[in-house]
């Protein structure tokens, strides 16, 4: 059989609008999605959203159409909605799954789908699979006449009020609104957009809000939680003498954080705190959960409570498995991803921002003086580091052949152990390590590193580059 051609990466498909995001494109993989839920029910309800992007509704009424034409029930999202919403909506109704057209934190000329299972969790690799097969079989085939009947209609549903009634639950506001702290809102013009504000406004916490306005440029940036992009939300709250800023991504799944100082604070060191945070306020003794690439900080948070951390590939999906199966307080991922017990196996970047709040007005420190406690707590400092490397294809053939062999040294240092979970990860003699992933979609090398010291960590980088491309 002829290959996909849509490929679903880590959280879904992305491709540049009109390029490769058509409507010939989102009508074939709508039809797909179509086939694989009714091979799994009999007869399946679907939710449908989006995200604030260009035709993002253009793209949803298509995709409403064609599941109606394959007989499947639709509800739509009567407007935007972050993505940990959409999760939370198929929990409630028990649906068979949701679309939500989105392309999270991906420059604004990208559009993408994300396809949710009944689990609620983002499709795992056999799904993935199933449907991709199935686009290869629809693609090759002629297309199909539409039948002419007058579709029924959609039932129009709005995700927010049970979504915040649920947050409700989990964080503990009134801690918050005693503290007399004031925070920074920047939902970067996606769908954090009345979620965050909404949940500090009914506690009577003082907040204010940038970049709360639809703009499909997303002002230029991008709707990423990243350093660069958030430096306005820096200054935001350096000007407003604000306890932190509480930023969320295009979908709202990823957070994004700034102390009091304006800092921005890595949301590996986030996971670590607040693991730590809500196993000592909810009593949860559980571990933990990290994908591969994500600071050994909070291995080391759970090691001190006397607990394990699994270690998953990059993806979500992993770690929101662990979520449905009880098994942690809390799983994590260093590009800014984070659930908890008996919530969502999704992201949740609008619940992140609230638990940190909760986390600086319950100790009463500022984040960084926080990291810095629990680096004494731990007796190691924890700086991790990601750097993307643009390969020529000499240079990805030899990245290739390095990372495939067990080097017992690599840039002068004794190899302990190597980990093939996802890349290659060289765990070092005195507790650092490095990450090599490659791309599968660019000629790009993912390289991760962590030493007890940002000096070291960055100097590992340099010389991990060397060794792959040139020595």
């Amino acid at each position: 059989m002829a290959s996909s051609p849509i490929k679903f990466g880590t959280s879904g498909w992305r491709g540049l609008i009109a390029d490769d995001f058509t409507f010939a494109s989102v009508r074939l993989a709508v039809a797909a999605i179509a086939e694989h839920a009714k091979s799994r029910a009999a007869h399946p309800t679907l939710l449908v959203a989006h995200d604030t992007r260009f035709y993002s509704e253009e793209f949803t009424q298509l995709a409403v159409e064609v599941l109606q034409e394959h007989g499947i029930r639709v509800l739509r999202a009567g407007t935007f909605a972050p993505t940990p919403a959409v999760a939370f909506e198929i929990m409630r109704r028990k649906l068979d799954g949701a679309i939500n057209f989105t392309a999270s934190h991906n420059p604004a000329a990208y559009h993408g789908l994300k396809f949710s299972s009944a689990d609620a969790g983002p499709a795992l690799p056999e799904v993935t699979r199933d449907i991709e097969a199935r686009i290869a079989r629809l693609a090759a085939a002629p297309a199909p006449k539409r039948s002419g009947k007058a579709a029924p209609a959609v039932e129009i549903v709005s995700l927010a009020e049970p979504f915040l009634a649920r947050i409700n639950e989990l964080v503990r506001f009134e801690i918050i609104r005693k503290s007399g702290m004031k925070f920074v809102v920047d939902p970067r013009h996606g769908c954090g957009i009345g979620y965050l504000d909404r949940a500090l406004a009914a506690h009577n916490i003082p907040f204010e809000t940038i970049h709360a306005n639809r703009d499909v440029l997303f002002d230029g940036a991008g709707p990423d939680v990243s350093e660069e992009i958030l430096a306005p939300l820096s200054q935001a709250v350096r000007a407003a003498g604000a306890t932190a800023g509480l930023a969320t991504d295009g979908d709202a799944d990823r957070f994004g954080i700034v102390d009091r100082d304006g800092s921005w604070i890595s949301p590996n060191h986030i996971l670590a705190l607040l693991y730590d945070y809500i196993c000592e306020t909810r009593g949860w003794n559980l571990p933990a959960a990290r994908s591969v690439a994500t600071s050994h900080m909070i291995d080391a948070a759970a090691a001190a409570r006397g607990q394990k951390t699994f270690q998953t590939p990059v993806g979500f999906k992993y770690i929101g498995q662990l979520i449905l199966e009880d098994k942690i307080a809390l799983g994590g991922e260093e590009s800014a991803g984070l659930s908890i017990r008996g919530h969502i196996p999704e992201k949740d970047g609008i619940l992140a921002c609230l638990l940190v709040a909760e986390m600086a007005a319950a100790r009463g420190a500022s984040l960084g003086e926080q990291i810095r406690a629990m680096f004494v707590k731990l007796g190691r400092e924890f700086h991790p580091l990601r750097q993307n490397l643009h390969l020529s294809d000499d240079q990805k053939k030899r990245a290739l052949e390095k990372t495939a062999a067990d080097a017992r040294t690599v840039a002068g240092r004794g190899v302990a152990s190597i980990d093939r979970t996802d890349g290659a990860k060289y765990i070092f003699e005195d507790g650092s390590w490095m990450l090599c992933r490659m791309s599968g979609t660019e000629p790009l090398l993912r390289l991760y590193t962590e030493a007890a010291s940002a000096e070291a960590s960055a100097r590992l980088a340099r010389e991990a580059a060397d060794w792959l491309l040139y020595v």
